[in-house]
């Protein structure tokens, strides 16, 4: 039977927007000149490029039950779906030694590098945690409370994580795991697994709802849930915080729970843009970056840290680099349209004739 629920171009447009958020960050953090880096305009190009990891990993998470519960519908088996989706998280924890193996051969970095935590690194854990959990849960209810259960006790138990003395004796390529480490890594599971568990019960929310009006209820409530939690969480920010240290821009779970709200609201925002009547075609470039975002993430990184555009590290205003990133955008949504072209080509290629039957001896 065909599984009626169809593919969430809102939750691709999202994927392309934190695309772009990523994008922006890495080249205003990688092109911009020492001096421009005090100014105002670049704390706050900072402060949105940090919405693009956690989006990233939120999205991740609401794939992971929207993956399973489509495997799971297809098979009749919630243990074989979930399996499934844990191999993926295998799959891309594995691309992130990849990655740091490519980024060691092209920038002709130190071989210590090859052990540098990145998001990759992150969310293949994260992805067969929320698997498992997903499998282990038998019912909608029980994933939506225990995938945010985790989600709660992983932004909670950060900011002990961070400052637990027993990691001091950690080798630190697994402390970095754990806590950031300088130089090292600059994700770590705690808090930013939480995402991913967030991301998850998220997911089973809107694969439980049908496309219609059960759906459009649900993202009307997202979004009021998100706007509550957002401002529930600042007025908490500005509290004493029970923690003995407390770094608002790290571990804390009030800004964890401020990013989260926000891109649930932000969630429910594109579901009604991407729901509204269209009058020039349904083609979007936001949702054909959200398609290939794995691609553009490889291979944005190299070009704007990389040898390749070494001649203007720090080296531009801030304009400047706005205009850079203009072009550069446009750049990588060309590279984008290009794989999609590729892979449309290969998937309408005639499938050669099978092999004749030996004759029986």
């Amino acid at each position: 039977m065909i599984d009626a629920r169809r593919r969430r171009g809102y939750l691709d447009w999202m994927r392309g927007l934190a695309v772009l958020v990523m994008i922006e960050a890495h080249v205003i953090d990688s092109w911009t000149r020492p001096e421009a880096r005090r100014s105002w305009q670049f704390m706050w190009s900072i402060i949105v490029g940090g919405f693009g990891a956690p989006l990233f990993l939120l999205l991740a998470g609401a794939s992971v039950a929207l993956s399973a519960g489509s495997k799971c519908r297809r098979s009749g088996s919630a243990a074989d779906a979930a399996r499934a989706v844990m191999r993926r998280g295998g799959w891309v924890f594995f691309l992130a030694f990849v990655f740091r193996v490519q980024a060691w051969i092209l920038g002709l970095a130190a071989p210590w590098t090859l052990l540098k935590v990145d998001i990759l690194n992150i969310m293949g854990p994260a992805i067969v945690a929320a698997a498992a959990l997903w499998g282990l849960l038998g019912s909608s209810r029980r994933r939506v409370v225990g995938l945010s259960a985790a989600a709660v006790a992983t932004t909670l138990l950060a900011p002990l994580v961070w400052d637990a003395a027993v990691l001091d004796r950690w080798p630190e390529a697994f402390a970095g795991y754990l806590r950031p480490t300088r130089g090292l890594s600059n994700f770590s599971l705690f808090p930013w697994a939480g995402f991913v568990f967030a991301g998850g019960a998220l997911g089973v929310l809107i694969d439980d709802a049908r496309p219609g009006e059960a759906e459009r209820k649900l993202n009307l409530r997202l979004f009021a849930a998100g706007i509550a939690l957002a401002a529930a969480a600042y007025a908490g920010s500005w509290g004493r915080s029970p923690y003995a240290h407390s770094d608002f821009w790290g571990a804390s779970p009030a800004f964890f729970l401020l990013r989260t709200g926000i891109m649930m609201a932000a969630t429910a925002c594109a579901y009604g843009w991407e729901s509204r009547p269209r009058m020039f075609g349904s083609w979007s470039p936001m949702q054909l970056f959200g398609r290939h975002s794995l691609l553009i993430y490889w291979i944005h990184v190299e070009m704007v840290y990389g040898l390749i555009s070494l001649r203007i590290h720090r080296g531009l205003s801030l304009p400047a680099v706005w205009v850079a990133l203009g072009f550069f955008t446009l750049f990588m949504l060309g590279c984008a349209a290009a794989r999609e072209r590729y892979s449309a080509r290969r998937t309408a290629a005639p499938t050669p004739p099978a092999p004749s039957a030996c004759p029986a001896p």
